[in-house]
C-alpha cells in the first residue's frame, strides 16, 4: 500500500461524488482507505466481513464497491461477486487482492469483478480505476441525474435546478445537497452528517451543520414549493416532497 500522504490523496481526488462499499477485513487497509475516500467527499460504507458485505451489497444502493478474495464470515470475495450477478445486480466492482497472480485476476473477472487491483496498491490509481468504472457505469445508463420532486442534481456537471432555474452551490453546500439526495426519504442524522460531509468523527458542538443546512434550505426552498429540505426534531434532516 502506497500513496499514504495526505498531498497525494489530495492530488487524486475523483471529480465525481460517488457511495462505495468496501468489503476488507484488514483493519490497518480498510482503515487507510476509509479516510481517504471521505477526504475524497465520497460516502462509504465499511464491512469487515463476507457475511455483512453480501448483506450491504444486496440491500443498499451503491455507485462502486471495493471488494476484497480473503474474508472472514463464511462468504468469501468472489463468492459475493457471484452470488450479485446472479441476482442482475450490475454495481460495478473492483477486486482488491494480495492474490495478484495473473490466473488470480483472470478468476476474479470471470466471477464478475469489472476491474481487479492487487495489493499494494496506490491510492491514487484505486480512486482512478473507480473513477473510471463509475463514469462508464453512468454513461452507459439512460439517467445519471439525482431527483427529489422537481430538483435536480447531475453529479457529473456538478450543476443544479429546481423547477428548471439553475441553483448556485458553494462545494460543501453540493456536497450536503448530494448526500441528502442520496438519501431522499430518510431521516439523516448529524453524525452520518458529520462523518460522510465533513469527516468529523465527534461531534465539535458547533453549529456548523445547522449553519450550512440553513443556508442551503434558503438556495433550494425559498421562492419553490413545496420545501423540501425538512428538519426532523431530535433526529436530524429530511429531503423529501412531504415532512
Amino acid at each position: 500500500m502506497r500513496a499514504t500522504t495526505g498531498e497525494s490523496r489530495r492530488g487524486s481526488l475523483s471529480p465525481s461524488v460517488m457511495k462505495i462499499l468496501l468489503v476488507e477485513d484488514n483493519e490497518r487497509v480498510a482503515g487507510f482507505l476509509v479516510k481517504g475516500l471521505r477526504e475524497g467527499g465520497h460516502t462509504v460504507d465499511h464491512a469487515d466481513n463476507g457475511r455483512d458485505g453480501l448483506f450491504l451489497a444486496s440491500s443498499e444502493s451503491y455507485d462502486a464497491i471495493i471488494m476484497d478474495r480473503v474474508l472472514p464470515g463464511g462468504v468469501e470475495g468472489l463468492g459475493i461477486v457471484e452470488a450479485l450477478r446472479k441476482t442482475g445486480n450490475k454495481t460495478p466492482i473492483l477486486i482488491l487482492s494480495a492474490l495478484g497472480e495473473v490466473d488470480d485476476r483472470i478468476r476474479g473477472l470471470r466471477a464478475g469483478g469489472d476491474d481487479y487491483l492487487a495489493k499494494p496498491f496506490a491510492f491514487g490509481e484505486l480512486v482512478a480505476r473507480l473513477d473510471a468504472l463509475v463514469r462508464r457505469s453512468r454513461d452507459s445508463g439512460p439517467e445519471t441525474a439525482l431527483a427529489v420532486g422537481d430538483l435536480r442534481m447531475d453529479p457529473l456537471s456538478h450543476t443544479v435546478t429546481r423547477a428548471g432555474k439553475p441553483i448556485q452551490l458553494q462545494p460543501r453546500e453540493f456536497r450536503l445537497l448530494e448526500f441528502l439526495m442520496r438519501h431522499a426519504g430518510q431521516v439523516v442524522t448529524r453524525t452520518m452528517l458529520l462523518e460522510n460531509v465533513w469527516d468529523y468523527h465527534f461531534d465539535p458542538q458547533t453549529n456548523v451543520i445547522d449553519s450550512h443546512v440553513s443556508k442551503l434550505r434558503r438556495k433550494i426552498d425559498v421562492g419553490f414549493d413545496p420545501p423540501l429540505l425538512h428538519t426532523v426534531r431530535g433526529a436530524g434532516y429530511k429531503l423529501a416532497e412531504h415532512a
